[in-house]
């Protein structure tokens, strides 16, 4: 026993000698500079008519976006105002007022709306009348339990909240390229259906070519998305569809997964381009489910844009390198404020952060041009 306390108060005396020691080199730890950690950092990112379109004012989609989300607005109220400034701008015709019609000659406006620290959405299909489908969108989500509304129903629904109905939302200008593409293909109408589907198509592949209509508004859209300094991730995406489009065609753009989609915990991915290789893939689910698992944002969308490389297998979608002959775009973020754009083919995209708006090239996956 007495061997034993004996030994006790030596183990005691030897700890207490110890923490003694360490105690100094604790002190002068504690009085070390913290390892500050930065918080997300404040982000907004769009296509690229995002950076150019201003409607008369000082400030593009992405600037006033940004500006608004500063200033503490919430994040999808900012976007929803920015991406109304492109809507609203009739030289803009792959967007909302103005917007290259469908083949009837109609302007029929798609959109939707992620917001992520709601978990809510909210999105509209074939809506005419209405030059701001993504404000119907938002109502959608904000004041149904539903998530998408469509056609003759979802002007009904904007005209009971009090929006404007128009008759007609052309534009002298967007009227005149749907008449040349109108003579283009009339006395062609008696063809099979595949055959006027293709005429129709390359119809207007030539007048891209020939400068009449810019490639980008071919297929339309704006994707539009941010990141505040909480980390509060949202998007919109709105667009005029495919311009001369079967009527009631709906592309990606309204879709939940393919033309938008937000994961507040994690971050947001749009897209631009052919809607139908996007919706085969929901690339944009596909792209914030890869950037869950720890990719980073350009390499979760360089491999959304592979997954649609092996999805076109149709000759008349190949082009002479038997790659896809269309472009998409996707546009991403997560959670911190990391960002990026890529595409099939070279482009570009706009960005707005605390350096001021910009327009940047997004990252290719395939060199030269989608016709070559």
């Amino acid at each position: 026993m007495p061997h034993s306390a004996d030994r006790r108060a030596f183990l005691q005396t030897t700890a207490a000698a110890g923490v003694a020691t360490a105690l100094p080199t604790m002190t002068h730890r504690s009085q070390a500079p913290a390892v500050k950690r930065s918080g997300p950092r404040p982000v907004v990112i769009s296509s690229a008519n995002g950076n150019r379109f201003k409607n008369g004012g000082t400030l593009t989609c992405v600037a006033q976006a940004f500006a608004l989300m500063e200033q503490g607005a919430d994040v999808l109220d900012a976007l929803i105002q920015g991406v109304n400034i492109v809507e609203l701008d009739p030289a803009d015709d792959s967007v909302g007022y103005g917007g290259l019609p469908n083949a009837e000659g109609v302007v029929q406006l798609d959109s939707c709306c992620m917001h992520g620290p709601s978990r809510r959405a909210g999105g509209v299909a074939c809506l005419e009348g209405v030059r701001t489908p993504s404000k119907v969108a938002k109502a959608v989500m904000e004041q149904t339990d539903h998530h998408l509304l469509v056609g003759r129903d979802a002007q009904t629904f904007a005209r009971q909240l009090g929006f404007t109905i128009e008759t007609d939302l052309n534009t002298e200008h967007s009227r005149k390229l749907w008449l040349e593409w109108k003579r283009r293909t009339d006395g062609h109408h008696w063809l099979d259906p595949k055959q006027q589907s293709m005429l129709g198509f390359e119809a207007g592949l030539q007048m891209v070519r020939e400068g009449l209509i810019d490639p980008e508004h071919y297929y339309g859209t704006i994707n539009c998305n941010g990141v505040n300094t909480k980390g509060e991730v949202c998007g919109v995406t709105t667009t005029s569809g495919l311009a001369w489009k079967i009527p009631g065609r709906v592309g990606d753009s309204p879709i939940l997964g393919a033309g938008l989609y937000v994961d507040g915990l994690v971050g947001a991915a749009g897209s631009t381009g052919r809607g139908e290789a996007n919706l085969y893939g929901l690339c944009s689910f596909l792209i914030v489910e890869m950037m869950r698992r720890g990719m980073k944002p350009k390499d979760a969308g360089m491999e959304a844009l592979r997954r649609i490389q092996a999805n076109t297998v149709r000759k008349d979608l190949l082009n002479g390198r038997g790659l896809p002959n269309f472009n998409v775009s996707f546009y991403v973020m997560n959670a911190l404020g990391d960002y990026a754009g890529v595409s099939l083919y070279a482009s570009t995209f706009a960005v707005c952060d605390a350096k001021g708006p910009r327009t940047e090239p997004t990252e290719a996956l395939f060199s030269g041009k989608p016709g070559e």
